[in-house]
């Protein structure tokens, strides 16, 4: 065996260190680690822990691919996470420093998505194709304790699937994907009664509705559509909706862009005039919807729009300010005509750290100043972070 020490982490928490030149990446280890390697991942030992290491909360960790970092400590967790948002931003030239590190991870994850092949339920091995069969997932808020089962159950009847689960106010909401050609998932009504599913769908055809799943955002109730995107976290939802309302301040109108089923335009509207667009129709209807049916909200207009392809224009956007909460793939063509029109106030989400900072970065170059980053921590134990900002001309 070969020993060598880690000098640093990946960009996915793994321990890094350099072998005659070359950069070799360890599952696992931290910084300052004496590490033996083997001939195979399973190989390699930690012969000198780190002051940092800590025991993992659950039984399947190193096994399971869904969690990478339960091995780390408070301070270099936080740190790593940290590190996540502020590297893409000094890579592209921009010099800032997270302001606050908020974590929304307390109850756990909302939502979980698990594979079912016959009567095995899970994740995907770490590293692996191969699925890890597990009894539990200590990161899943109590309402979803029974997931695993679920699923399992799910994939005794009909075979290989993926389970989509979401923890609504309502109950437990369940969407399949994947199923093998020729399954029939009508043959899981019986089953998703026995566990008292408020819905089960596949492929955004209803298999069964015993209670519409909804979640409440600010004053509003909002009935969730089929496959719809919900912050994995309510901590998050929270925190995120918290730093919008803060950071657009007295704002008389607000176009909330990549809007989903309107987790801030719903809490904007009870102070500002909102203009709420997204790709997602199910998700604009159901935003629609929520608006008719509360009351003391300001006027929301609604609109079902590919911002990809079809980005308000620079002549279109007379607002006081502009919240971006795009998809991992950012928010290039949006950005582009907003550095180009008189906009001079944007909040800007973002679930992906890299996207972010190219994003922040053609602001920056058309004048608009970066404050209030903030890093919202709800994908506990796993390489990614939230990130929140805040642009001014």
């Amino acid at each position: 065996m070969q020993t060598i020490t880690i000098e640093g982490l990946g960009r996915k928490g793994e321990g890094v260190a350099h072998v005659d030149g070359q950069a070799v990446f360890v599952p696992l280890a931290l910084p300052g680690e004496q590490v033996s390697l083997g001939e195979g991942v399973g190989d390699t030992c930690v012969v000198d822990p780190s002051p940092d290491r800590v025991t993992p909360l659950c039984p399947y960790f190193g096994q399971c691919g869904g969690c990478q970092l339960q091995h780390m400590g408070p301070n270099i967790y936080r740190r790593f996470k940290t590190d996540l948002v502020e590297r893409p931003l000094q890579q592209v030239g921009i010099d800032a420093r997270v302001e606050r590190f908020i974590d929304a991870s307390d109850s756990g994850r909302r939502r979980a998505t698990l594979h079912a092949r016959n009567n095995m339920a899970g994740y995907m091995r770490a590293r692996s194709h191969d699925l890890l069969d597990i009894g539990r997932c200590p990161i899943l808020v109590p309402a979803l304790a029974q997931a695993p089962e679920i699923a399992r159950a799910i994939g005794t009847e009909v075979g290989a699937c993926d389970a989509s689960f979401t923890a609504s106010d309502t109950g437990i909401d369940v969407e399949l994907r994947n199923i093998q050609k020729g399954a029939r998932p009508d043959r899981l009504v019986p089953l998703a009664n026995r566990f008292g599913l408020a819905r089960l769908s596949y492929g955004r055809e209803m298999l069964l509705l015993r209670q519409q799943p909804r979640v409440r955002m600010g004053k509003a109730e909002v009935n969730l559509p089929m496959g719809s995107f919900l912050q994995a976290t309510a901590e998050a939802e929270e925190a995120l909706a918290r730093y919008v309302l803060e950071s657009v301040g007295k704002a008389r109108s607000v176009a909330d862009l990549f809007c989903g089923v309107g987790p801030f335009a719903l809490r904007l509207a009870e102070r500002a005039k909102v203009y709420a667009a997204d790709a997602d129709k199910p998700a604009i209807a159901a935003l629609d919807d929520a608006v008719r049916h509360t009351k003391g909200l300001k006027a929301v207009t609604a609109q079902a729009r590919d911002l990809f392809r079809d980005p308000l224009t620079r002549f279109e956007l007379g607002y006081d300010c502009v919240v971006l909460d795009p998809p991992r793939a950012g928010a290039a063509a949006q950005v582009k005509e907003i550095a180009a029109s008189k906009v001079g106030h944007v909040v800007m989400i973002a679930c992906d750290p890299g996207t972010f900072a190219r994003d922040a970065a053609s602001l920056v170059q058309a004048g608009f100043m970066l404050e209030g980053l903030v890093a919202v921590d709800q994908f506990a134990w796993s390489a990614h972070i939230e990130v929140a900002a805040t642009f001014r001309r």
